[in-house]
């Protein structure tokens, strides 16, 4: 599985405009929403936020993954999003979050989920991918960024 394969342009937010960790993940899912991924928002929602209230979801090094698993979409839904300011997620290594990368999959396809947030982790392991993510400043740049590395090349 390819994340780009998963990640579609419109689910692409530079910047993210708000201030907070409840604020950036209700962004992300209104972003998966407008792009027709989903099938009750409220659901969706509803269901992030209680993921993200039994242990945070920023992951250390500037990245937060929020996700969950609910009947609000019939396939594995990855959107991503700059934070105009960094955001406080309450991160394990206490730094601020200046990438969030939203997941979302059916409770009945815990596979492709768990292996989708294992090809972020090493994806956000490689610094040189990590500083091209930081440095990107539009949709299409991110998008292509995530083909261009998943694809063996660099940018």
């Amino acid at each position: 599985m390819l994340l780009s394969e998963i990640l579609c342009p419109d689910c692409i937010k530079v910047p993210v405009t708000a201030g907070d960790k409840i604020g950036a993940i209700t962004e992300m899912v209104d972003l998966v929403d407008a792009a027709g991924r989903l099938s009750d928002h409220d659901l969706m929602l509803r269901t992030a936020l209680q993921r993200e209230q039994t242990s945070t979801t920023g992951i250390g090094n500037g990245l937060a993954v929020p996700h969950g698993k609910c009947s609000a979409v019939s396939e594995l839904v990855m959107a991503v999003g700059k934070p105009a300011c960094p955001i406080d997620f309450e991160s394990i290594d206490g730094k601020n979050v200046t990438v969030i990368i939203f997941l979302a999959s059916p409770p009945d396809r815990t596979g492709p989920h768990i292996q989708a947030l294992a090809r972020i982790s090493r994806l956000m392991s490689d610094p040189k991918f990590r500083q091209a993510l930081e440095s990107a400043r539009l949709a299409e740049e991110i998008f292509s960024l995530f083909k261009d590395y998943e694809n063996g090349g660099e940018k």
